[in-house]
């Protein structure tokens, strides 16, 4: 991987993307699904590599949503064992380019083999400064709040916590991102326009691009278009612009 390009202005912290369209891809080519879900490997890895080459401290990649369970039986352990497969190749030079993996989702949905390589693969990489790239696997965004509000109800019913006390910042530090900045930018390839149950609370101020390029096609120039694109935004989070050019004074 190259090094990151620090001269780079208006770089988003953190990029999440929906990987949307490997089975459509693979369609048009008159191939199996699972190819073209192997074809999407080889964007993951040119999204990563162009990420840190633009200095983008954080990714997020949505690789298997809870939804996707719902998928013919035989496209679920094809891509279960593509992804300990990618695991196994891709591993050990992420952590020599000092990038921080860590998974988000729900794990007991997960093979076990799977599951014993993405242990493997943070507890490896933990220490890591690099870039910080998170997967989502089995993730739902509904599941992740509801899964928060859980966690604080037991909290308050033994006395731990005031449900008084309950507010935005408590419920997003019990996300499955937190500590980790929320998006600035969503890309979704593939055509559509909708976020899919990805991550919905740390969405809420998130400039979102959609793009017709179908995951195995998504090449640097299109995380670069991406990127463009966030960087002519005027990002308020409720002021008006009057407001934002008087602050700069």
């Amino acid at each position: 991987m190259a090094a990151p390009d620090h001269t780079v202005s208006n770089c988003p912290v953190h990029i999440a993307v929906i990987m949307d369209g490997n089975g459509r891809w693979a369609r048009q080519r008159a191939l199996p699904r699972h190819a073209g879900h192997r074809a999407g490997v080889k964007a993951v890895r040119r999204t990563i590599e162009h990420a840190v080459r633009r200095g983008v401290p954080y990714l997020t990649l949505f690789a298997f949503s809870s939804e996707n369970f719902r998928r013919p039986p035989d496209e679920v352990g094809r891509l279960m064992t593509l992804f300990v497969e990618a695991m196994q190749r891709e591993i050990d030079e992420l952590h020599q380019n000092k990038v921080c993996l860590r998974f988000i989702g729900r794990r007991d949905q997960l093979a076990d083999t799977l599951v014993q390589r993405i242990e493997a693969a943070e507890s490896m990489t933990a220490a890591n400064e690099g870039l910080r790239l998170t997967v989502a696997m089995a993730y739902g965004g509904r599941w992740d709040v509801a899964e928060a509000a859980r966690k604080l109800c037991e909290r308050a019913a033994v006395g731990d916590l005031d449900p008084a006390d309950v507010d935005e910042s408590l419920l997003g530090s019990s996300l499955c991102l937190a500590g980790v900045p929320d998006p600035d930018l969503l890309v979704r390839t593939g055509g559509e326009q909708r976020i899919s149950n990805f991550l919905l609370w740390n969405l809420a101020y998130s400039e979102l691009w959609f793009s017709d390029v179908l995951w195995p096609d998504f090449a640097e120039s299109d995380l670069d278009a991406a990127i463009a694109y966030f960087g002519r935004r005027e990002r308020r989070y409720g002021h008006t612009s009057e407001q934002l050019e008087a602050s700069k004074c």
